[in-house]
């Protein structure tokens, strides 16, 4: 696929989304969004992408946050159209039914945290820095901060960082639990990579129910919760990929996954 603020590449059943904005530090603005949204959706209609990854071109920065010089003016109807498409598009990020790797090379600030958020891992750059700075020009998150970074971090940290507007580098997101892993600039794309591939051989019917029973059930009862997980478990009885893992199993070899 082409677009004009993007790279799209499909290797190996991996696609690799990379916002390509680098004279803006890759910032979004509702024509990157919309192309986001676009890219997303088309790998969750694609059967040969079996895991994404995003991330940002340059060295400099994954995505530094909306792009200001578009929103300054805004009235509040065009200031909540704009919060409503992120929102969706990060939305459609996080219930993709694929697993989706945030590489976040430089400065992830504002929308750039939040599009990490949406993500199921993030692996992080030594030279990364995430922030919530929206207080420092008299806002406050709009694309889903102030709820996944709670969810993600707890309450008082969360707190900390969205009213204070504080910066954290990669070592303290990875200690406070906003990142998965941290590794040297030139190797976070290659240990992406890797790991975007392994996802890639396993069962995708598994992976698709673990992580709907994961988002879906977070803010059930737990008794709910529970019997979501079952329901999700049973329904991988009905593919192949689980005959040929029991089996292999059993037989004491390696399973060939077919992702059905």
């Amino acid at each position: 696929m082409e677009f004009k603020n993007l790279l799209y590449e499909l290797d190996g059943g991996v696609v690799t989304i990379t916002i390509n904005r680098p004279k803006a530090l890759n910032a979004l603005n509702s024509e990157v969004m919309g192309e986001i949204n676009a890219a997303v959706t088309a790998c969750g209609k694609d059967d040969a992408v079996k895991a994404v990854i995003i991330t940002g071109a340059g060295e400099k920065s994954f995505v530094a946050g909306a792009d200001i010089s578009q929103m300054v003016d805004m009235k509040p109807q065009q200031a909540m159209a704009f919060m409503e498409f992120g929102i969706e598009t990060f939305r459609l990020i996080e219930t993709l039914p694929k697993p989706v790797i945030a590489a976040v090379n430089g400065f992830a600030l504002g929308g750039g945290t939040e599009l990490a958020m949406s993500c199921d891992f993030r692996f992080a750059s030594e030279n990364a820095r995430f922030g919530q700075p929206e207080i420092l020009i008299g806002l406050i998150p709009g694309w889903g901060g102030t709820q996944r970074l709670a969810r993600l971090v707890g309450m008082g940290r969360a707190k900390e960082l969205i009213m204070a507007g504080d910066q954290i580098n990669a070592q303290r997101a990875y200690e406070i639990g906003l990142v998965n892993k941290v590794f040297p600039l030139d190797q976070l794309l290659p240990e992406t990579k890797k790991f975007a591939a392994k996802l890639a051989t396993l069962p995708g019917f598994a992976l698709k129910m673990a992580k709907h029973a994961i988002n879906f059930g977070y803010d059930l009862a737990l008794d709910n919760a529970m019997r979501l997980e079952t329901q999700c478990c049973a329904q991988c009885f009905s593919t192949d990929d689980q005959k040929e893992g029991m089996r292999a199993f059993l037989e004491k070899r390696k399973p060939q996954f077919k992702g059905c």
